[in-house]
């Protein structure tokens, strides 16, 4: 447990670091904006591709570990969306607190540090679980906040939910590189050192970025914030271990990454969804922050009970 807590302790003290910076306006929340910015589209696109296009298309896709996964979640999300129903929360305010309890910061700093602590084999099961949550939950949280509106879903929607897919270049980056990897291309050398030293940025850019974004979160309704932090730490990685390992078992070491994926804090883009539709900006904001904090002892614990090899 203390030889990974050491391990995982840099990737968290990279994020200290960026809260320092945003907290103390060395960073304003603007240069934050931007670096999140040009990790989200150049850096971490650059990582995704580069993985997807150089491993066989075999060796990443797992039909068990996507629907296990998916179970596991979908799990925790109606666990929340339950809880939010018996506190009398409208259909759009239980959406978000769901998407709270189930969706991981798997892009920024699951990515990075599972790459690392699992070696790069980790890559295709993290991508798995990326793709998961994109497709399925982010689609899934526009669907009930604007038909939780409307009484009805609308074409409006459908078109909302496809452009969101085809503009998140998570999604087209895994995808470009799945394409290239299934017509068996080489990478060129040039576009190869190209890929890798753009996407040598996405490690720390993306955890510094965490951090700066978190000096701007507040720490209002700790009550709520907590319960959904609970859901994502703990009730979350262990639904997915329940289907993983017993329910339908799937080989070890992919069980382990999905596991310990499920175990990462909220990710930001609730809160950006959250802000964007006016629902629950604030307790989207304090579960990422207490989620966060708390992952700096929970994560390794998970990561700790799986095994690394």
């Amino acid at each position: 447990m203390v030889d990974i807590f050491l391990r995982t302790l840099p990737f968290f003290a990279i994020i200290g670091l960026g809260y320092w910076a945003g907290r103390s306006r060395f960073f304003s929340e603007e240069a934050t904006a931007y670096l999140t910015k040009f990790v989200f589209y150049f850096a971490l696109s650059a990582m995704l591709f580069r993985f997807a296009a150089t491993l066989p298309f075999a060796e990443i896709f797992n039909g068990r570990l996507v629907v296990g996964y998916l179970i596991g979640t979908a799990g925790v999300y109606l666990l929340a969306t339950l809880v939010a129903y018996l506190r009398g929360l409208d259909i759009p305010t239980a959406a978000v607190e769901a998407q709270c309890s189930a969706i991981g910061n798997v892009g920024f700093l699951g990515l990075p540090m599972l790459a690392m602590l699992f070696t790069e084999a980790a890559i295709g099961p993290v991508m798995l679980v990326l793709t998961v949550d994109l497709v399925v939950f982010s689609s899934l949280i526009v669907i009930l906040i604007n038909g939780g509106r409307d009484g009805k879903l609308t074409a409006n929607t459908l078109r909302l939910i496809g452009l969101g897919l085809v503009k998140n270049p998570m999604i087209v980056s895994i995808s470009a590189g799945l394409a290239w990897s299934a017509l068996r291309l080489p990478v060129p050398p040039p576009l190869f050192d190209f890929l890798t030293i753009l996407g040598g940025a996405a490690t720390p850019g993306a955890l510094f970025a965490i951090g700066a974004s978190l000096a701007s979160k507040s720490a209002e309704r700790v009550q709520i914030a907590a319960w959904l932090s609970f859901c994502k730490l703990a009730v979350h990685p262990a639904l997915v271990a329940v289907v993983l390992l017993w329910l339908m078992p799937i080989d070890a070491f992919p069980a382990a990454v999905a596991i310990a994926a499920a175990a990462l804090p909220v990710a930001g883009n609730v809160y950006m969804l959250a802000a964007h539709y006016g629902v629950a900006p604030h307790r989207a904001s304090a579960a990422i922050l207490l989620s966060t904090v708390a992952s700096i002892l929970t994560v390794p614990l998970v990561i700790a009970w799986v095994g690394v090899p």
